[in-house]
């Protein structure tokens, strides 16, 4: 039995088009090959989502797998070698499904040293303690599956996702930029408001674009003169303080076309932006009705992670020998103390590339999606009578993806960072 185990998840290896890229294929192998040296105590395990089927329309059942190993060849040789010195262990997530429908898959991948096991839960224990180890898909109403391991009780996730992300990468090369390839990087809930945003700063024609700038850019001081002219009319100003006050008259034609500029701004923010800014307090109205959306704009079953703390907690309660619950899934990496006695909940994350949303300080332009990494990895394992959690993380710098107005709109704006997690974290026996 291992004494030592490796945890990653949702590599998403596999897809439709320019989802066949594997950004981070480079330095997985050369993780692997770190792996390599560990001795047969240890053990490998990638907790869900390694392939994504679900993106891979083009061939069906056992053939998908062939296809993404073909495309794959040197990650997959290396998980050969490295699968002949320690144990791999692959759990099924949602996006590899199939993985638990169809026997033929076991097979294959043992033919690649890797050990499936397309059990919801593992355990694995730690001294006297236990691990528990799940995707997180059956905690999420969009993902999970009323029947398990019926290849055709499939949820509402699986259709979205075939129609969507898949399609979306068959037109990538279309794109400017080729921008619709980190399509599932990003929120289902947040697909639309990032493909206005990269409408807007990458397809949107030039000079349409430098014709819409500052109306938009001038939203904010639109509605103060909105609001400067009520007070004009109501008397408890002699003039508008955007309009014919003594400081813009000297700006001379500036001031000239500041005004035109603001008056079409004015009318269309009456005509159109209150009308929309109504209609949208209704939907999020209807998807709060739904469970679709929080009071605070946050998807509670796509993106909250009170699903999986609620089950963890539920976990601890029911077995007191279960010291660390861990999760995928949601592909945001944190680790968290939770419990009486200094339980441990830790979520693997993803290794796919991040997109953070980054509201822009001025006007009404669209947000701007910052691309990121956090390619990563959890070690669990006992020493001195405590179990002993490390976490390490490999620098990885995306591309020069922004455009310069990109850049330019959310300057000093940065991204937040992720939830620190420390590089080592004890659980005493």
């Amino acid at each position: 039995m291992a004494q030592k185990y490796y945890f990653v998840s949702d590599l998403h290896m596999g897809g439709d088009g320019q989802l066949q890229h594997c950004d981070y294929a480079a330095e997985f192998i050369e993780f692997l090959k770190e792996l390599e040296k560990e001795g047969p105590d240890t053990e490998f395990l990638i907790v869900g989502d390694t392939f994504g089927f679900w993106e891979l329309t083009l061939v069906r059942g056992v053939e998908r797998l062939a296809h993404i190993i073909q495309a794959h060849q040197a990650i997959f040789d290396q998980l050969r070698a490295t699968g002949a010195r320690i144990k791999v262990t692959m759990m099924v997530g949602n996006h590899d499904y199939d993985l638990a429908c169809d026997p033929a898959f076991v097979e294959k991948l043992r033919a690649y040293n890797i050990h499936l096991d397309p059990s919801l839960v593992l355990i694995r224990t730690v001294g006297d303690k236990r691990i528990w180890i799940e995707h997180g898909q059956q905690r999420d109403q969009f993902n999970s599956f009323p029947e398990y391991g019926n290849a055709y009780a499939l949820p509402v996730g699986y259709f979205i996702t075939e129609t969507f992300v898949s399609g979306a990468s068959r037109y990538a090369d279309f794109g400017r930029g080729n921008w619709l390839k980190d399509i599932r990087s990003v929120g289902t809930m947040q697909i639309p408001d990032w493909m206005l945003s990269n409408y807007f700063y990458r397809e949107m024609s030039m000079a349409l674009r430098w014709v819409l700038l500052p109306f938009l850019l001038l939203a904010g001081v639109t509605a103060i003169a909105i609001f400067g002219e009520i007070l004009r009319v109501a008397g408890i100003f002699d003039y508008n303080i955007i309009f014919h006050n003594p400081l813009m008259s000297r700006l001379g034609i500036i001031d000239n076309v500041l005004q035109v500029v603001i008056t079409i701004n004015s009318l269309f923010l009456i005509l159109f932006g209150i009308p929309a800014l109504v209609v949208e307090r209704d939907l999020m109205r209807t998807l709060h009705r739904f469970r679709l959306q929080t009071s605070h704009g946050v998807t509670p079953n796509l993106d909250s992670e009170a699903p999986y703390l609620k089950g963890a907690q539920e976990v601890f309660q029911a077995d007191d020998k279960v010291a660390v619950f861990i999760f995928g899934h949601t592909h945001s990496a944190f680790l968290r103390r939770l419990g009486p006695a200094g339980q441990v909940v830790i979520n693997t994350g993803t290794w796919l590339k991040l997109l953070s949303r980054v509201p822009v300080r001025f006007g009404l332009l669209p947000a701007v999606y910052y691309p990121s990494y956090r390619l990563n990895y959890f070690r669990i394992e006992k020493a001195n009578d405590q179990i002993v959690i490390d976490y390490v993380e490999m620098p990885k710098t995306p591309e020069r993806e922004l455009t310069w107005l990109q850049r330019l709109v959310i300057l000093w704006n940065v991204p937040k960072s992720p939830e620190a997690i420390p590089a080592r974290t004890i659980i005493d026996l």
